[in-house]
């Protein structure tokens, strides 16, 4: 038991001494960090207050921001995904690339800002944030981004709507996501409504198991897909509470797995979107997509955004009512795990 409450310890003085490298190095162009990278990282006094006191923090990633839904509607999004954060107990923190430097946690200035950009700011997997930083550009981040940069500065759990995953006919395309290599190299656990539909889940699946991921349901045998509850594919495992998934964390922090961990949570049963109309939508957008010759980082974008209007809106409501629910259930999360290692930080003084 020593050496486990020991290897929690070492974890929160591992953030608190990185956080305490972030604070002297703000300024990117004086940055001298040898730590991954970390001096180039703009991290906002709340965030940073909340990690150096051990305190539960949720990431929250930007992509949806910029190209998930039109202003103003993305900007009022964001602000109620933060809010229902706030609600459960934990600190949001978005993060982005503005200027070239990677922000975590971001004013509502810094949103609006974002909100405004729309697409013109950068779509930004983990490829692109060194060009980003070099160009001093603006960028919005993907699950890969969002997840190395939460890595960076001690952050364990991270928000989002659905992540990327193999494409359809992606076995003649080889078109998969660089979500699910960072999830395979990166301990950061991603609360999501599974993988977005519009892909080819059961080979998702496989690639993540190939990545050596632990992927989870929440409450649930059955893998999510994203728009509704059921894929047909049944999920490797299964967690039942916020508490069960910070112990899945912990463990896999604890053992020093190095990778991430896949909590794949179903959209709530009244706000799911009809199965077959979904798929309908789906199969002409990506007829559509072929078509217009639409592929890499721009496939995704086109695809949700036609299968929106192909639905009458309806897709949209749905994507936007399972982001928050996903905040609520991260929020949890983070909080449970902040309990367990306060606890076992305690078990340590006696």
């Amino acid at each position: 038991m020593a050496s486990s409450s020991s290897s929690s310890s070492s974890s929160s003085s591992s953030a608190a001494s990185r956080l305490s490298s972030l604070q002297r190095h703000l300024r990117p162009s004086h940055s001298r960090s040898n730590n991954k990278g970390a001096g180039f990282i703009k991290v906002s006094p709340e965030v940073s207050e909340a990690l150096s006191n051990g305190n539960a923090v949720v990431a929250l990633e930007s992509t949806i921001i910029s190209h998930g839904m039109p202003y103003p509607q993305n900007l009022e999004t964001a602000k109620e995904v933060e809010a229902n954060v706030r609600e459960k107990g934990a600190v949001p923190a978005t993060i982005a690339i503005l200027d070239g430097i990677p922000c975590v946690g971001l004013s509502i200035e810094e949103l609006a800002r974002l909100a405004n950009l729309g697409p013109r700011a950068q779509k930004t997997a983990r490829r692109d944030i060194a060009h980003l930083v070099a160009t001093r550009g603006n960028g919005a981040t993907t699950v890969s981004a969002t997840m190395f940069i939460a890595s960076l500065v001690g952050i364990s759990v991270f928000v989002t709507g659905g992540i990327g995953g193999v494409h359809r006919h992606g076995e003649h395309t080889m078109d998969i996501s660089s979500d699910l290599t960072e999830l395979g190299r990166t301990p950061v656990a991603v609360i999501s409504a599974g993988v977005k539909s519009i892909l080819d889940i059961p080979r998702t699946l496989e690639y993540l198991e190939t990545q050596g991921v632990c992927v989870a349901a929440y409450k649930t045998n059955e893998f999510p897909a994203f728009f509704t509850e059921t894929s047909g594919c049944k999920a490797p495992s299964r967690v039942d509470s916020p508490e069960d998934c910070a112990r899945l964390i912990d463990a896999n922090m604890k053992l020093k797995l190095g990778t991430g961990i896949l909590i794949a949570v179903p959209i709530p049963r009244e706000h799911s979107a009809s199965g077959s109309l979904i798929e309908s939508a789906i199969q002409k957008a990506l007829k559509e997509a072929r078509d217009k010759n639409i592929t890499g980082n721009a496939e995704t974008p086109f695809l949700l955004a036609r299968v929106n209007e192909l639905t009458g809106g309806a897709s949209l409501s749905s994507n936007i009512a399972l982001v928050k629910n996903n905040a609520r259930v991260g929020a949890e999360i983070a909080v449970a795990l902040t309990q367990l290692r306060d606890h076992c930080n305690e078990g340590m003084m006696y």
